[in-house]
């Protein structure tokens, strides 16, 4: 633990204007950034009595090793650079408002020809628009499928309406008028254009016009004695009452606003917000997440003095992402993503300069401010309860499953005799078949709990020498990998990716910095016996790297194997210690296995074309994207392979002739895992 007094800035050194601040640790990641209308007496604060400090505070000043910081001419200044910061560094220290789950939205492609309305989860992209998000994919699919008897949009995916536009015959959904059915030409793309319109319209509120409308229409039907017709509106009418009704009217004077609850602990905070629109509630978020506010000048805790400094992170990095999503997504409507209104518990220190922001980011006036009577004060009053209730439940939850982790840590460093309980522990595992399509898995569990932002895959590149793969070689390669930057330059490591795979030739041609892996782990842990701990042991001293244990996981017996040791540890069978070990290294297994079935596939149906006269790299490349199993590709019809670009009849034909001698389904040989054994599925009791 260091002492802050040892890295504090000498007296009348730091400026009293406004600016960010940064604490690095030893290694020079930075591990807090923070904001300050003057940085000497918001810096001063820090190096206070430790015992003063919120304990989440003095735990970040204690592992910190230095401090920098950037004057800025304006406090709004400061606060957009340090949500830039924050998103570049992602400081350990930084309260972080991000989902424990992945909300679903509405997608509608307005980019494309012919839009398409499905559920999606995932980043925004261009050409596309949202609405949610909701709680629960069947809430969109319900009130999906009752719009569509009012706007029969397509929602079918590609290859569904290509196959359909070639068959010449709509789709279920197209026989009871649910679309529109443009594949067959039933309407035309303009005409299709115009329902998507409408079905915006109704999702982002404009419901009344058009309900009235409709209602209009059905009375001349009705007056013209087009009972059929009138019929109908009226049945279209209900569905858009019913499709409104599922969505509860909050707000009777169509407001749009944001409604934001706190409840905090002197740990924890629970913040939930409800997304108003046009006066209904369109979505609920909510989040239980570690601050370090509400401490007074003598170390005591008051949940009220902790509210508005939770407010004032909250809405800086909320609102931030979401006007990041919406510019990625390259939509205009970012009021979406930030209200005209938002109504908080407490005003922040920084409510002028927040106001400022949120208005620069919405492009008109936001208002904030904190709600005082009628059905705002009511609304806000049932999301403090929902807070009060997440945070409530969270505890209950995590009760139980941290007495569980706990054990099982303090079970592992007793066994090992370890300096202390590995908080952090990395687990390698290595998926092949007879050394071909060779795949690392690299899996982190932080306090018990996977933490799958850090996982990583490495494909392994004849790690014997020659031409074939073995796992104590690729053990060494994976290992030399993950470490071999730990002392040089731990900021700063090109073998890592922003996404998934490690690959070696992609990081070295690199030009620009990458993310950091993350910390160094207190316990590797590696697949496989004596021989595999040995190679990794050999490698991280040949490395240097002394401070990080290694041992090995067998599983036969599920023994724990140390390197130097001539004998196993064997931990209780029944021990919380063993079960977590025995989770981390099921869930390496599990992530290196769906790899390799992954670059196995992919080479198999791109080996199967080279006997195929007339094909090069490209139509090859686009055949494995539209068919990705050798099975697929076998079972295609000459049309639906002439629907790939480049592929014309006779190739086609060419490619049947070739395929057709082959079983469809013929079994391929089984996956084995790094002990050599057969492998079933993900779930297998081991």
């Amino acid at each position: 633990m260091a002492d802050p007094r040892t890295y504090r800035p000498a007296p009348g050194s730091i400026p009293t204007e406004p600016g960010v601040y940064r604490f690095r640790d030893e290694h020079g990641r930075v591990i807090y950034v923070g904001k300050a209308k003057n940085l000497r007496s918001r810096l001063g604060s820090y190096f206070a009595d430790l015992t003063l400090l919120h304990p989440r505070t003095r735990q970040m000043v204690t592992s910190a090793a230095g401090v920098q910081w950037t004057v800025v001419s304006t406090e709004v200044e400061a606060l957009q650079l340090e949500y830039t910061w924050i998103k570049k560094y992602d400081p350990r220290f930084n309260v972080r408002y991000r989902d424990d789950k992945t909300y679903p939205l509405l997608a509608v492609t307005v980019g494309e020809e012919i839009p398409r309305a499905f559920v999606y989860r995932g980043p925004r992209r261009p050409g596309t628009r949202y609405f949610g998000p909701y709680s629960h994919a069947w809430a969109i699919r319900d009130t999906l499928d009752t719009l569509q008897r009012v706007f029969p949009v397509r929602s079918c995916s590609a290859g569904v309406y290509k196959r359909q536009a070639q068959l010449g015959r709509p789709c279920l959904l197209g026989y009871i008028d649910k679309c529109a059915a443009p594949c067959i030409g039933r309407v035309t793309p303009d005409e299709h254009r115009v329902i998507v319109d409408e079905l915006i319209d109704f999702l982002a509120g404009r419901t009344d016009p058009m309900m009235r409308r409709i209602e209009k229409q059905m009375l001349e039907a009705s007056a013209d004695l087009d009972f059929e017709r009138a019929a109908r509106l009226r049945d279209d009418l209900e569905a858009m009452r019913r499709a409104m009704e599922k969505q509860a009217v909050v707000l009777g004077d169509g407001t749009d606003a944001d409604v934001v609850g706190v409840e905090a602990d002197e740990l924890q905070v629970s913040v939930q917000v409800f997304h108003v629109r046009g006066g209904r509630i369109r979505g609920q978020r909510g989040w239980v997440v570690e601050h370090a506010h509400g401490v007074d000048d003598e170390g005591h805790f008051d949940a009220q003095k902790a509210i508005p400094g939770v407010v004032s992170d909250y809405l800086a990095q909320f609102y931030g992402g979401e006007a990041d999503l919406a510019g990625a997504a390259e939509t205009a409507d970012i009021a979406a993503a930030v209200p005209r209104e938002v109504l908080v518990p407490a005003l922040p220190e920084d409510s002028d300069e927040l106001t400022d922001w949120l208005s620069g980011l919405r492009g008109s006036k936001v208002s904030l401010r904190i709600p005082q009577r009628g059905d705002k004060r009511a609304l806000a009053e049932t999301v403090h309860r929902n807070a009060v209730e997440a945070l409530t439940q969270h505890k209950l939850r995590r009760s139980g499953d941290l007495t569980a982790r706990s054990a099982a840590l303090q079970e592992i460093q007793e066994n090992l005799d370890l300096e202390t309980a590995p908080l952090r522990i990395e687990c390698v595992d290595i998926s092949h078949i007879q050394g071909t399509d060779v795949m690392a898995s690299l899996v982190v569990f932080e306090d018990g709990i996977p933490r799958k932002s850090d996982y990583r895959l490495y494909r392994i590149r004849d790690a014997a020498g020659d031409g074939h793969s073995d796992d104590v070689a690729s053990i060494a390669e994976v290992t030399r990998r993950r470490f071999r930057r730990h002392h040089e330059d731990p900021a700063l490591t090109p073998d890592e990716t922003d996404g998934p795979v490690d690959d070696e030739s992609d990081a070295d041609q690199a030009s620009t910095p990458r993310r950091r892996f993350a910390y160094p782990p207190q316990l590797f842990v590696v697949d496989g016996g004596r021989p595999q701990v040995e190679a990794a042991s050999e490698v991280l001293a040949e490395l240097g790297v002394t401070d990080v244990p290694v041992i090995g996981i067998a599983k036969r017996l599920e023994e724990i194997w140390i390197p130097g040791e001539e004998f196993p540890v064997i931990f209780p069978r029944h021990g919380e210690g063993l079960f977590l070990l025995q989770r981390l290294r099921d869930e390496a297994h599990r992530f290196a296995i769906r790899a390799h079935r992954g670059a196995r596939s992919k080479r198999m149906t791109t080996s199967v074309l080279d006997d195929v006269p007339g094909l090069g790299p490209t139509r090859r490349a686009a055949l494995s994207e539209a068919f990705p199993t050798v099975s697929a590709l076998r079972a295609a019809t000459v049309d639906e392979l002439c629907a790939v670009p480049g592929i014309g009849p006779g190739v086609a034909a060419s490619i049947r002739s070739v395929l057709g001698g082959g079983t469809p389904d013929a079994p391929g040989p089984d996956v084995t895992d790094s002990t050599g054994q057969d492998e079933g599925g993900p779930d297998d009791a081991r």
